[in-house]
C-alpha cells in the first residue's frame, strides 16, 4: 500500500511517501521530477492513505512519524546521518548511483565525474546526473552534496537555492566562519 504524509521544514512542505514500511519518497514543492503514478492510486486518488491511517495502525513502524523526526533533527544539525527502512525504484543502473550517494559523508562533496569513475566509466557523469536528478528519497539519500567538475552548484531537482541551504547546513564551522558572505 502507498500512502503519503506532508511535513513541514525549512526548505518548505515535504511530501514524504511510503510502501508498506519503509520511506519511497521525499519531495519538495515543485518538485522538477515528482513521484512517479503507480496507477489510479497515485497521490490524491482513490487508494492513496493519508498520514491519519498510519494512527489507525495500517503502517505499525509509523514510518512518517520516524521520517519526521528525523529530518527535524537534521534541520536543527543534530543528525548527520539517517537510519531511516527505504525502498526505491530504480533501474540498476539508477540503483548503483543512489548506492554511490549514500556514501558521501556528512559536509562533503564529490562531482558527477567522480561517481562516474567510482562507477567504472567517467564518460558517464551526465548519465550519474540524470539518476542523480530522479534520486527519489532527497536529503535522506544526499544527492545535493554532488556539484559540479569546477565545484560550482548544478542541478537539483528541489532547486539551487535549496541545494545551496542544505550544503551551507552541513557545511563545516570552520568554513562557515571564514566565508564572506
Amino acid at each position: 500500500m502507498i500512502c503519503r504524509s506532508r511535513t513541514n521544514s525549512p526548505l518548505g512542505e515535504l511530501t514524504l511517501i511510503a510502501e508498506d514500511d519503509a520511506l519511497s519518497g521525499i519531495y519538495f514543492p515543485r518538485h522538477r521530477y515528482g513521484p512517479a503514478v503507480v496507477g489510479p492510486e497515485a497521490y490524491g486518488e482513490a487508494g492513496v492513505v493519508e498520514a491519519e491511517v498510519v494512527e489507525a495502525g495500517i503502517l505499525e513502524v509509523g514510518i512518517f512519524e520516524v521520517a519526521g523526526r528525523q529530518l527535524a533533527e537534521y534541520f536543527d544539525g543534530s543528525r548527520t546521518e539517517f537510519d531511516l527502512p527505504t525502498h526505491t525504484h530504480g533501474d540498476t543502473f539508477s540503483e548503483q548511483v543512489w548506492a554511490e550517494l549514500r556514501q558521501i559523508p556528512y559536509g562533503n562533496t564529490t562531482t558527477y565525474g567522480t561517481l562516474a569513475a567510482r562507477l567504472g566509466d567517467p564518460s558517464l557523469a551526465q548519465a550519474v546526473g540524470q539518476a542523480v536528478g530522479h534520486n527519489p528519497l532527497s536529503i535522506v539519500v544526499p544527492c545535493h552534496r554532488v556539484v559540479g567538475w569546477d565545484g560550482r552548484l548544478t542541478g537539483y531537482a528541489g532547486g539551487l537555492d535549496r541545494k545551496r541551504f542544505l550544503l551551507e547546513l552541513e557545511e563545516p564551522p570552520e568554513l562557515k566562519s571564514a566565508r564572506l558572505f
